[in-house]
C-alpha cells in the first residue's frame, strides 16, 4: 500500500494503522523513490528514525529506485530522502511499521510536487513569496530615489543662488518618486511581517518629510511605530508633526499638534532615554526657525537636560530667549528686561566646546547682553569667558 508523503508544513500521514510497538526486529520496509519527472531515483539514502527507540537506520536506492531495510522493529519512523545526483525539495513524513507485516512506501515526487503545486496552502505560499518580490523591487526603487535625493541635498548646499531652485525641483521630485514607491512597497507587505512593515513605513515618511509633504510624513511615521515603537521614528514623527504645526494658522491647532509631538519625544524617551535629546532638540529648532521662540525656549530646556554637553544646543536656547528680550520704562530711561538664563546658555555653549564652531556666536551673544545690560563686556580665554 503506498501513501504520498507531503513536504514540511504540511499535516504528516500515517501510511499504516496505529499498533503496539514490538520489541522483536525482524520487520522490513520495501519502497521506490521516484523523481519529479517520475523516474527512478538511484543512490538516494533514505533514512528512517524510530521516535521511540530513536534507531536510525539507511537505505540506498538502486539503479530502479528502489530499496529494502530488514530487522526494524514494529513503531513510528520518521522518513526523509537526500540525493546527490537530484534537486529534491525537503519532506517530513511518518511511517508506521506493524509487527510481522511489510510495510511498501513509494515516494514519488512527481505526484508530491503536483499535489503540493495545488495546496491552498501552496497557493498563499507563491502569493505571498510574489507580494514579497513585488515589495523589495519597490523598495529597493525607493531607496535609490531617495540615494539619489540626498546627493542633491549634498549639491544644494553649495551651489549658487541661480542654481538652487533647478536642483532643489529636481530633489523634491526624487523625493515623491521614492515616496510613491514606498507607498507601492507597502501594499505588499505581509500583516504578520511587523517588522518589514515597520521598516517601509518608516521610509515611506521620512520621503513625505523629504517632499515636504509633512502630514503624509506624520501619518507614515504613526503607522510605522503602531508596528513596531522605535525612538528614533518616534523623534522623525515629532518634527514633521512640528513641521506640520508651524505651517497652521490657527493657534490652537498649532498649540495641539506642538503638544503632540511633545508626547512624541517623551515617548522617545521611555524607549532611549539618551535618544530623547535629539528629539527635543529637533522640535525646538522647528519652532525657533518659525519665530515660535517661547515653544523653542522649552524645547531647547529639556533637551539641555537630558544633554548638557551639546554646545548647539545652548547656543540655540541663548539666541532663542535673546529673542523674547523685552523693554521697560524705569523713569525716563528704556531698559532691556533679559530672560532669566539667557546668559548662563551662551556661557555653558562655551563651556562644552570652547573651540568649537558655536563658541564665537556665544560669546558675542554674550557681549551683546552685556551691553544691553550695561555690565562688561567678555572674551573667550583658553576655553572660559572672561571680563575684559
Amino acid at each position: 500500500m503506498k501513501r504520498w508523503i507531503h513536504f514540511v508544513g504540511i499535516a504528516v500521514l500515517l501510511l499504516m494503522c496505529a499498533g503496539v510497538a514490538a520489541a522483536q526486529g525482524n520487520n522490513r520496509i520495501d519502497g521506490q523513490v521516484l523523481d519529479a519527472q517520475g523516474n527512478p531515483l538511484p543512490d538516494a539514502t533514505v533514512t528512517l528514525k524510530n521516535e521511540d527507540s530513536g534507531q536510525v537506520v539507511t537505505a540506498k536506492t538502486d539503479k530502479s529506485g528502489k530499496f529494502v531495510q530488514l530487522g526494524l522493529r514494529a513503531g513510528i519512523y520518521d522518513v526523509s530522502v537526500t540525493s546527490p545526483n537530484a534537486q529534491i525539495p525537503p519532506f517530513s513524513e511518518k511511517f508506521q511499521v506493524k509487527e510481522g507485516e511489510s510495510g511498501t512506501l513509494i515516494i514519488n515526487y512527481k505526484e508530491i510536487m503536483a499535489k503540493y503545486a495545488e495546496s491552498p496552502e501552496a497557493k498563499k505560499r507563491a502569493e505571498e513569496e510574489n507580494a514579497f518580490k513585488n515589495m523589495k523591487t519597490h523598495f529597493d526603487a525607493g531607496r535609490q530615489a531617495m540615494t539619489e535625493a540626498d546627493a542633491l541635498g549634498q549639491q544644494i548646499r553649495t551651489a549658487s543662488a541661480d542654481q538652487k531652485s533647478g536642483l532643489q525641483e529636481k530633489r523634491t521630485t526624487d523625493c515623491q518618486n521614492a515616496a510613491d514607491e514606498f507607498a507601492a512597497a507597502a501594499k505588499g507587505v505581509q500583516p504578520k511581517d511587523v517588522k518589514n512593515t515597520a521598516v517601509v513605513l518608516q521610509n515611506l515618511g521620512a520621503a513625505y518629510e523629504c517632499a515636504g509633504k509633512y502630514d503624509d510624513a506624520v501619518t507614515a511615521f504613526q503607522k510605522s511605530v503602531d508596528a513596531q515603537p522605535n525612538a528614533g521614528t518616534y523623534t522623525r514623527l515629532s518634527t514633521n508633526l512640528a513641521d506640520a504645526a508651524v505651517m497652521q494658522n490657527d493657534p490652537n491647532v498649532l498649540e495641539q499638534k506642538v503638544n503632540e509631538a511633545k508626547a512624541d519625544c517623551d515617548k522617545a524617551a521611555a524607549l532611549e532615554p539618551a535618544s530623547a535629546a535629539v528629539c527635543w532638540k529637533n522640535l525646538g529648532i522647528v519652532l525657533y526657525n518659525k519665530q515660535h521662540q517661547k515653544e523653542a525656549v522649552a524645547a531647547f530646556q529639556k533637551a539641555t537636560e537630558i544633554d548638557a554637553k551639546d554646545a548647539q544646543t545652548w547656543f540655540l536656547l541663548g539666541s532663542s530667549l535673546t529673542a523674547l528680550i523685552d523693554t521697560k520704562m524705569e523713569g525716563n530711561k528704556m531698559v532691556a528686561v533679559i530672560p532669566p538664563g539667557t546668559k548662563e546658555a551662551y556661557q555653558k555653549c562655551i563651556d562644552a566646546a570652547p573651540s568649537g564652531p558655536y563658541a564665537p556666536q556665544a560669546k558675542a551673544g554674550l557681549d551683546e547682553l552685556a551691553q544691553l545690560s550695561g555690565g562688561e563686556a567678555t572674551t573667550v580665554t583658553k576655553g572660559k569667558t572672561k571680563p575684559h
